[in-house]
């Protein structure tokens, strides 16, 4: 699963169509912040 905004970033540049990705647990426990995460994969 995705454990940091670095993850995401590294997700959102691969290349693939993606739909979702799972980060329950960094939500959670705070290690991903939701709007931030949200910024960086909308940018």
């Amino acid at each position: 699963g995705v454990s940091s905004i670095a993850d995401l970033i590294a997700l959102r540049d691969c290349g693939a169509s993606l739909n979702g990705a799972i980060s329950g647990r960094a939500l959670y426990d705070g290690a991903i912040d939701l709007k931030q995460a949200l910024e960086v994969l909308n940018a």
